[in-house]
């Protein structure tokens, strides 16, 4: 097992690990509802998308949204509306324990992200939580195509590559077990799951050998976990971060499985 001691970068997966990915997808129908009414002047498909999505519907949201309210529709406009939804600018903002690790380990520590998800969506997500400047590399797999999307070794490899540090100087902190560690293993990296009560992820189970190395269900459980390293190692030159701090976000409902993506 690799020791703190040796952990000189920290890597966060970006949805359900630094931000509620409910708060993207409550943002994203809040979108595509404005536009269903100042295009045709549909109301209420908000509060059913929204209420399908808290009834634990994943996949078809917007096919059954547009049913329940009686509109016919070919396959061509729930493209439309899933475009919106990807590439609206979103209302977002950081779990409370992320604020904190990323100001705190600003000061020891590089810091790193790698998230799926197409560029133009995460991007946004970036640049609403403000982070882009508290880290050291943000690597987008898009970028790599969707072939590259986690679990492909590229992204942590390009990781690697960027700061230049051998396997065991990294920690890697995501939520979803099947996409988020397996590579990071095999390249001998630290890792951590967590486990938010509100996460899409959390009741997922997996192999051992897919899983991460430990379970946290807070980022501040890392001061104990990583603390003593923080206090032994010099701090990386960082600009300024102007990160916003969280706010509430929507009520929580039971996670599951399957991603938020509504189509």
């Amino acid at each position: 097992m690799v020791s703190p001691l040796a952990i000189k970068v920290i890597v966060f997966d970006l949805d359900d690990t630094l931000f509620p990915e409910r708060e993207f997808v409550y943002s994203g129908f809040q979108a595509v509802g404005r536009w269903m009414f100042e295009t045709y002047q549909i109301i209420h498909f908000f509060e059913v998308a929204w209420d399908l999505f808290q009834q634990g519907k994943r996949g078809l949201i917007f096919n059954q949204t547009l049913e329940l309210l009686g509109i016919q529709y070919q396959s061509s406009f729930i493209q439309t509306l899933v475009q919106i939804y990807r590439d609206h600018d979103p209302v977002i903002q950081l779990h409370p324990d992320a604020r904190w690790a990323i100001d705190h380990y600003r000061r020891s520590h590089y810091l790193g992200i790698i998230t799926n998800g197409f560029l133009k969506t995460q991007q946004n997500k970036i640049a609403a939580l403000g982070i882009e400047n508290c880290f050291d590399r943000i690597i987008y797999c898009d970028l790599y195509g969707r072939s590259h999307w986690k679990p492909s070794p590229l992204p942590y490899q390009k990781m690697m590559e960027s700061l230049g540090l051998a396997g065991k100087s990294y920690v890697y902190i995501g939520d979803h077990p099947s996409k988020d560690f397996v590579a990071a293993r095999q390249l001998g990296w630290l890792t951590f799951r967590i486990c938010r009560p509100d996460g899409e992820h959390t009741q997922c189970i997996t192999s051992t050998d897919q899983d991460a190395h430990f379970k946290i269900d807070s980022l501040y459980e890392l001061q104990d976990l990583l603390g003593q390293a923080s206090s032994t190692q010099a701090a990386p030159a960082h600009p300024p971060c102007l990160a916003r701090q969280s706010s509430p976000h929507p009520p929580l409902i039971p996670c599951r499985e399957k991603g938020a993506e509504p189509a």
